[in-house]
């Protein structure tokens, strides 16, 4: 499968999703959401979201055998919002956590346990005793936490029943474009390295010597993996569990954790490629995969909400510099780190709007759209050609519903933008939901220790 989308075939839904980001924009300033005191905010496109939901479920659905049973576990760091936690829930999606902070995002959202999966490089004891005692399924790192987790059952009171468990593993299958994306290569710090020596013979003695180890998990990494390299790492740690279950004589592996990864196309409006395309390729590499004799868990993030959002700000300033023209926005590494620090790797789309929310066409101008750090290197975009800006016009920075609400940098102390939640029906009447209010000047200081001003001087 070419895994490079064609970047100019929209579906009606993308055409659809655009329509309604283009109403959104207007309503947002009509209503009062981007104002010189509040410039920049967060939109999430809740129809979009309904959308990702229902086609990850029936792409699995497609391929799966009758009865078999899939998780679908929302990866929380996309877009750590309760609210939105709460919408996909309701849509019968799980969340994979890994931290204390999303593990209570979760339960604030009303996520069951049973539905929440627990991933983490650095459990602390505590983490996993929590896990353990509520019934959290528990993705193992590695050795030690293997053996700390040999400790912690000895807590539990006895007949307590146990949460699946089970070794996330690094088949070592090679790196993607975005290396900081690549979680199965050689040296990758997550998981148990399969290839390393000694490492397969240690996994399955692991599992001869505790019954209760009824998982495998496998992550190759996000953004930049090609479905290649996915479902080889996939077909990986299908084929150690028919080794596991073939030495143990029984079925002691039940369910297969094959995280999630799923690039997103930012090129263009396409969704591309489908929770679809992926399933099917996963069952033409692993069709024992979908046979009905495990459980499935995925762990998708992005590719559910990055089309859902746009970042939406005002141009503050219009000028000049060695005969490059330069907007600058409220828009910039505060909100758009990645952009901004790997503008390579993370390309963001960016449409021109007017003053009154209205899409600007014309003329084009090459420009630079920086935003409002005081450092050099805040650009989201660097010689666009785009639809020329000018004071008082918006910029909307597209797909940026996964990460960028969730990866605030609190540079020059500037705060967390509002995200809204938004609705457009056919007639195009626009309704907005917050989501997040935006960071008020108390809580900054606040959150910089305001009430410890004098911690320093104080005799």
């Amino acid at each position: 499968m070419n895994d490079t989308p064609h970047l100019h075939d929209d579906s009606p839904a993308d055409r659809a999703r655009a329509a309604r980001r283009d109403a959104a924009v207007a309503a947002a300033v009509r209503q009062g959401l981007v104002t010189a005191e509040q410039p920049v905010a967060g939109l999430l496109d809740t129809a979009a979201l309904r959308e990702a939901a229902g086609a990850l479920h029936a792409a699995f659905e497609e391929v799966a055998a009758p009865g078999q049973q899939v998780l679908h576990a929302f990866a929380v760091k996309a877009a750590p919002l309760v609210a939105v936690l709460r919408l996909l829930d309701e849509l019968g999606l799980g969340c994979e956590v890994a931290s204390p902070g999303e593990s209570a995002l979760a339960r604030a959202a009303g996520v069951a346990p049973q539905r929440t999966v627990l991933d983490s490089p650095a459990k602390t004891a505590e983490e996993l005793r929590e896990a353990l005692r509520l019934g959290v399924a528990i993705n193992v790192d590695n050795p030690q936490e293997l053996a700390r987790l040999d400790s912690l059952r000895g807590e539990l009171p006895s007949g307590h029943p146990l949460p699946p468990i089970g070794l996330r593993i690094n088949p070592q299958l090679g790196a993607g474009s975005i290396d900081a994306m690549s979680t199965a290569t050689a040296t990758s710090k997550f998981g148990v390295a399969l290839a390393d020596e000694g490492a397969r013979d240690w996994v399955l003695d692991a599992y001869r010597l505790r019954p209760w180890l009824n998982r495998l998990h496998v992550h190759t990494g996000s953004q930049g993996i090609p479905l290649s390299l996915m479902t080889e790492g996939v077909a990986a740690v299908y084929a150690l569990a028919e080794e596991i279950n073939a030495a143990a004589g029984r079925p002691q592996i039940t369910g297969i954790d094959i995280g999630g990864g799923l690039p997103v196309n930012f090129a263009s409006e396409r969704t591309a490629p489908t929770f679809a395309e992926y399933a099917r390729l996963l069952r033409e590499r692993t069709p024992g995969l979908f046979d009905g004799r495990y459980a499935l868990v995925t762990e998708f993030g992005r590719s559910l909400a990055a089309k859902a959002g746009t970042t939406l700000a005002r141009v503050e300033y219009v000028k000049s510099a060695g005969g490059r023209a330069i907007a600058v926005t409220h828009a910039g590494a505060q909100t758009a780190v990645r952009t901004v620090f790997a503008p390579e790797s993370w390309p963001l789309r960016i449409d021109a709007y007017d003053s009154s929310g209205l899409r600007k066409h014309e003329p084009d101008l090459a420009q630079d759209v920086a935003g409002p750090c005081c450092f050099a290197g805040d650009l989201v975009a660097r010689d666009r050609s785009m639809p020329a800006l000018a004071a008082d016009d918006l910029v909307a920075l597209l797909d940026t519903g996964a990460y960028y609400f969730s990866n605030p940098f609190s540079y020059n102390s500037l705060p967390r933008p509002a995200v809204y939640g938004y609705t457009a029906d056919e007639a195009g009447t626009v309704r907005f939901a917050t989501v997040r209010p935006p960071q008020s000047t108390a809580e900054l200081v606040a959150e910089s220790g305001g009430s410890c001003a004098g911690a320093l001087t104080a005799p």
